[in-house]
């Protein structure tokens, strides 16, 4: 059981962290929440790769101010306030049917909401 936890933890993380590269590269995929939950689960299953991370100089900053102050650079949220808003405009506009896209609507409503209430440095 140990190890099958262990296995997951990884995974999750390993998942993660690729989706956090993907981030930096495709503007509609947020980098940092991916990162922070790499973080997480190498915190839990390897601290090699959890202190490469925290150490790495431009992913790093961002986790470690995460977990000593939980707070987030003004800029990052700006940008992140941005690429939440256009991912769901995208989604909505291409989604076909009506309930789906009010759906959609009330998710980008309850998450910048969410969003908003994280304190800025």
């Amino acid at each position: 059981m140990h190890f099958t936890r262990r296995v997951l933890w990884f995974v999750l993380g390993a998942t993660a962290l690729i989706l956090g590269f993907v981030g930096l590269f495709l503007p509609l995929l947020p980098t940092t929440p991916f990162l922070l939950l790499a973080s997480v689960c190498f915190m839990r299953v390897s601290p090699r790769i959890h202190t490469w991370l925290i150490s790495h100089p431009k992913l790093g900053p961002s986790i470690v101010e995460w977990q000593k102050h939980k707070t987030i650079k003004a800029s990052i949220k700006k940008k992140a306030i941005i690429m939440i808003i256009l991912s769901f405009l995208l989604s909505i506009t291409l989604a076909p049917i009506l309930w789906v896209k009010v759906m959609l609507v009330m998710f980008a409503i309850a998450l910048l909401y969410w969003f908003s209430t994280i304190p800025t440095s």
